[in-house]
This record gives structure tokens, sequence and C-alpha cells, in this order.
């Protein structure tokens, strides 16, 4: 440990965003400049408050099992390019992660007990932004070639990290994407403002210099069938995504102006980025209401406001989080907090315990107004409160109440995969499905969950591949299909 006394002597200081004034009025990230630039002033002493304590929990709350006090040590020491090491070690992706993760490393950091946590997030991205400056992010191909192929089926974080570690492995790797470009959720579902696509485009060259296919545009079991797909592999890995929106079927849904938040968010990006989108949903000068409290929601929120929305409600089912870790979710858990992402400090009501009982249209079948009701939990159910029935104004609703599984019809089906209770791919302990030679990693077979559990099941199953392809492995396998965050 670099300053034993650290944690002592200084307190948690994280990165200032734009003035909201400021960022409201464009799509670029809402940190000033390239992140780490705008942290090295503070950073170094921010990885001095790493205790390296006997027994790092932050290592059970990052499931890629990031190592967490070594970075931080060289961080301390300035030792930028030693600390990117041990970054990628574990982490295909910080700079995704260091952007997009909730950071449940942070909730069960040891300093936590008693002090505000390690900043562990913030010198996370600052370790990876000096890194892409100073030149330390190479491509790394590999040294041989073992002659077999892997299709790899999604371009999110999950597939993107398959194919990397196979592919450096020394496996022929082609990454199938129906977009017209690489990225999955990771380009075309993160507004501009929370992570700038140049981020992706400098890992997918680095990929590229590596080895991996890229092939955008291929709508997999349409332009080519899962028994093609077969034939042509000698292993396929699924990273297809839990893409089926969770729906709200009450009266009035088939009203025109309800959209599910990922027909949305898509051309929003698409948009900020210049390109023509016909038909785009607009919310500039509407009454937008947001249905979802979650991160889906607070990009919704985001994009909304740099629309040029009249007003923004989002609702919320559930009570309001205490802004404290609650009594019943102790330090390690990763807790239900209140938390104000970046889009709820620019504008918006956000509104919690409600239910929305109906949509109200117009005579020319548009949503005007929504019916809401206040609801409780009464011995564990949640319940309406009589008399709280209330409407408020709706010009544009979003739905971004998360997914249910992965679309079934198509490839799913030509496969003739199993399904577990849930609905998502089923698979056993080394990512494999029912059909041999295919196996599954990220939310198509653990459902709707993190980008830091998307990257590590990416990772894990693409060394139980290289298993199957070589009869051994050297990849790491950071968890198991089973492994879930520890929550109360």
């Amino acid at each position: 440990m670099a300053d034993p006394k650290g944690f002592l002597k200084n307190g948690r200081e994280v990165a200032e965003r734009r003035p909201v004034d400021e960022r409201v009025k464009d799509w670029h990230e809402v940190y000033p400049g390239k992140i780490g630039k705008t942290l090295l002033p503070i950073i170094n002493t921010q990885a001095s408050r790493c205790m390296d304590c006997g027994i790092p929990f932050c290592h059970q709350g990052c499931p890629l099992g990031n190592i967490i006090p070594e970075w931080n040590d060289l961080v301390w020491r300035n030792d930028w390019e030693g600390a990117s090491e041990r970054l990628h070690a574990t982490n295909n992706f910080p700079e995704f992660t260091g952007r997009l993760c909730p950071a449940p490393c942070e909730a069960a950091c040891v300093l936590g007990i008693n002090q505000p946590a390690v900043t562990i997030k913030n010198i996370e991205v600052a370790i990876i932004d000096k890194a892409w400056d100073a030149g330390h992010v190479k491509p790394q191909p590999p040294e041989w070639l073992s002659g077999k192929a892997v299709a790899v089926i999604g371009s999110g974080p999950a597939g993107l990290a398959a194919a990397q570690q196979l592919t450096r492995s020394g496996h022929t790797v082609a990454v199938y994407e129906r977009a017209d470009k690489i990225g999955g959720l990771l380009r075309y579902g993160i507004p501009e403002f929370k992570m700038e696509k140049s981020q992706v485009d400098q890992r997918l060259a680095q990929m590229r210099r590596e080895g991996t296919v890229f092939r955008p545009g291929v709508d997999v079991g349409t332009d080519i069938t899962g028994a093609q797909l077969r034939d042509r592999y000698d292993a396929i890995v699924l990273a297809n995504g839990s893409t089926v929106g969770r729906d709200l079927p009450v009266p009035g849904r088939e009203l025109r102006g309800i959209h599910q938040a990922m027909d949305y968010l898509p051309q929003s990006n698409r948009a900020s980025l210049g390109e023509a989108v016909p038909d785009q949903i607009l919310a500039e000068g509407k009454h937008v209401v947001i249905i979802g409290g979650g991160d889906t929601g607070a990009d919704c929120l985001g994009t909304a406001i740099r629309q040029g929305a009249e007003s923004i409600t989002q609702l919320e089912i559930m009570p309001r989080p205490s802004e404290e870790r609650p009594e019943g979710q102790p330090w390690p858990t990763y807790p239900m907090t209140y938390r104000v992402a970046s889009a709820h400090e620019e504008g918006g009501e956000r509104v919690y315990a409600v239910s929305t009982k109906e949509f109200l249209g117009t005579e020319d079948g548009r949503v005007r107004a929504l019916k809401l009701v206040e609801v409780e939990f009464i011995d564990g159910k949640l319940t309406e409160k009589e008399g709280t029935e209330k409407e408020i104004p709706a010009d544009l609703v979003l739905l971004a109440m998360g997914f249910t599984g992965p679309e079934k019809d198509g490839l799913l089906t030509q496969l003739g995969v199993e399904y577990d209770a849930r609905g998502n791919v089923a698979r056993d302990d080394s990512f494999a499905t029912s059909v041999p030679g295919v196996y599954v990693a990220g939310d198509a077979g653990r459902g709707q969950s993190l980008i830091v559990w998307a990257i590590a099941e990416g990772r894990a199953a693409a060394a139980a591949v290289d298993t199957f392809l070589t009869g051994s492995t050297n990849l790491p396998a950071p968890i198991r299909p089973t492994d879930r965050q520890l929550m109360v």
C-alpha cells in the first residue's frame, strides 16, 4: 500500500460534470473533455484512499474480479502504463464500464463501511483514457491460429468480449450484427451524452487489427440460417441479448404516441451523429411520460430534454428509495438507494409509487393523457390506494420497464435451443446450450443485467468455447452462469 494513511487524510472527490445549461444544448459526454484529463489533478490522491484490505471485497462486488487495489496503488505511484496492464488483465473494455457501470465494487468497498467509498469508477476511467492517449492500448494478435472458426451472434459487450478473447486464443472469429454498425446497445442504446461512440470505434479498430471479423447488417436467422451457421462454424456463441421489451397491457395501449424506449433511443443516437432518420420519434414541444425509473428511463429523460420536450415525467411503481444504505441491505451487498443520474440533474419530475391504469386518447387515436393511481405495499403486494386516481398530460409515452428475454422467433427456433423458467436460453455450468457446440453469454442467458456482468459472461463463455475446441484453455473464467450480485 503506497500511502497507509491515505484514507485518513483524504476525502472522496468525484469528477464534476459540465454545467447543465451548457450540456443540454449538445450531445457530448456530460464530463468536460476527456474524463481522464479532467480527473488527473485529484485522481492520484483518490487512489491513495484505497486501504489494500486483507480481503478486498471490491473483488466480490465486481463480477470481472478487477484487481482494484493493485491498479489503485500503481496510479498513486504514477505508473499509468502498469495500471492499464492490470486493468486490462481482467476487463476487455474498461472505457465502457468506467462510464456505464453503476459500480457495485464501490458498494462493496471496505472503506465504505463507515466512510465514503473509494472512487473506483473514476479511477478506472482515468486509467483507460490516459492509456488510449499515451498509446498503451495496442492490438494483441494471436501467435498462432487454431484452424477453428467461431461465430458470435450479437455485438454488445458480451459478444465483443467473447470475440476478443477467442480471437486472441487463435480462433477465427466472425461477429454478426443485424444493425448496420457494430456495437449493439453500446452504440444504439446508450445515448451519446453518456458515452460518445468514438469510444466504441477505437476499441473495434483494435479488435480488427487483432483479426476479429465484423459482419454488420446481417440478420442471422433470416439472411443466414441456424443450420448454415452450424455447417460453417465449429462453435457458435449466442450473445443476442434480452431484447423483448416489457409491455404495459392496459386500456388504450393501442393509441399512437406510445413507444418502447428501444424504439426511441436508437433513433436519437443516429440523429445525434448526423444520420438521417425518417419518421423519427421526437419529444420536441411534447408532454413526455417515461414509465420506468431505471437507467433506460434516465436515458430517455436526458434525450427528451435535449430534443426540447415541453415537460417530462418519469414514473416508477416502487416507492422512493432511501438516500442512505437501508438497514436490511448491509455492507457489502449492493443496496437499493436513491440515485441521481446526470439526466435527473437536467430536469423532469420523478414520481414514485404510482401505477398506470389507462392511456387516454384523442378522437383521432393519439395518446393525450395517463390515468394514474398511487400504490402501496400491503401484505407484500402492491395495492392501489383508494381515491388517489389522477390524470397527467402525455403526448409521447416511452416504456422503459426492462426486458423479458431474447427474441425466440428466427435463429433460436432454428437452432432448437431450450429455455429456462424465465424464458432465457438455458445453459449448463460451461455456458453450453442444449445444442452441441452452441454457447450463450450475456443477457440472452442471464436475463437483463449490467454491462460488467455481460463482459464477465463473454470472457467466461470464451474460456468454455476454447476448451470445447481445443480440449483445454488458458483463458480466465471470472464467473459461473449461476453467479449473481450479492443482494438482500
